[in-house]
């Protein structure tokens, strides 16, 4: 008998990978961002990444991080989680698992526990001492809402296009 192969990889690497290819898609020179919403049966239920919403010309806004806020990315660009909550199309994300590249922000928090996502798997945590993230684990925890930084494995998955 053949035994199954060994070396395949885990539903966390699975899902983390597919946040990854998903911040692909944003066109924010800064930063990018992917979201993967899965349900406890390792589905997809929806994904996300940062970028400008449905109809406005992302080509015609402002990416700057930097100068008097309406000139900046920030109120317009929506975030990969909101996104990807947005995204559902009405199918219900309760009890789901949220794959994200940065640990969210207060106002994706909101959304996050809203949608009743219940656990929230991040890669990356770029600014832990900020009100936002500090707020957003503040609202987790009043909800019992886990979260835990992905491990990365250290394995190289690469996909040509």
């Amino acid at each position: 008998m053949i035994e199954k192969r060994k070396d395949y990889i885990t539903w966390d690497a699975y899902f983390m990978g597919i946040a990854l290819l998903s911040a692909k898609r944003s066109k924010d020179p800064s930063t990018q961002v992917g979201a993967c919403i899965v349900n406890d049966e390792h589905k997809i239920l929806t994904m996300g990444y940062n970028g400008m919403p449905i109809g406005i010309d992302d080509n015609e806004m402002e990416w700057s991080r930097e100068g008097d806020f309406l000139n900046t990315k920030y109120p317009y660009v929506c975030h990969a989680e909101l996104n990807a909550i947005l995204n559902s199309g009405g199918t219900s994300l309760k009890d789901s698992t949220l794959y994200v590249t940065l640990f969210p922000c207060n106002e994706c928090a909101k959304a996050i526990i809203q949608s009743g996502i219940r656990h929230i798997v991040y890669l990356e945590d770029k600014y832990p001492k900020s009100d936002t993230t500090i707020a957003a684990k503040k609202m987790f925890n009043m909800v019992e809402i886990d979260y835990r930084q992905y491990k990365q494995s250290g394995k190289e998955i690469v996909i040509s296009l």
